[in-house]
């Protein structure tokens, strides 16, 4: 008789599982591009079901607690919006949506840099420490071999006198 009751658990088990996946798959937040300089656009786009009602992205980050209702029905399906950083702090971003019907629609990030650089802090490439030490040490030298025939001259000025 157990041997019956755990089968049948594990059949509904299946059953539901097999019921379900296709809802969670569903749940897809993407942000593009991923990152954006002050001032850029990212599209926020949800495979949330166009016919549930709109999606609604929540943008949280460093300063910005905001909704961005969807606006159109994205090409592959699903619903997008898109967003105009101006006035973002620079860092990242995190986007919820929540889908028409009120189900998770995914989460998902992006970055916002400065314009035409790197972000602010970021520091240099791992190979900058040695040409920073190689210029250091040829201006050095430069300095040394300057005082050196300087030194050298007024001496030999001194002494023929």
């Amino acid at each position: 008789m157990k041997a019956k009751t755990v089968l049948g658990s594990a059949a509904v088990g299946v059953g539901l599982g097999t019921l379900l996946l296709p809802a969670a798959a569903l749940a897809d937040t993407t942000v593009s591009p991923a990152t954006t300089p002050v001032g850029g656009t990212v599209v926020l786009t949800t495979t949330c079901n166009p016919k549930a009602g709109d999606a609604l992205f929540r943008v949280t980050g460093p300063n910005r607690d905001q909704n961005v209702r969807s606006t159109t029905a994205a090409a592959g399906g699903g619903l997008s919006a898109e967003l105009f950083t101006a006035g973002f702090t620079l860092g990242t971003y995190t986007v919820t949506a929540t889908c028409g019907d009120g189900s998770n629609g995914g989460t998902a990030t992006f970055t916002v840099t400065p314009i035409g650089g790197a972000q602010a802090g970021a520091g240099g490439r791992d190979g900058d420490t040695g040409v920073l030490a190689a210029g250091g040490a040829l201006a050095a030298a430069a300095v040394a071999g300057g005082t050196y025939v300087l030194v050298r001259r007024r001496r030999r000025a001194t002494t023929v006198a």
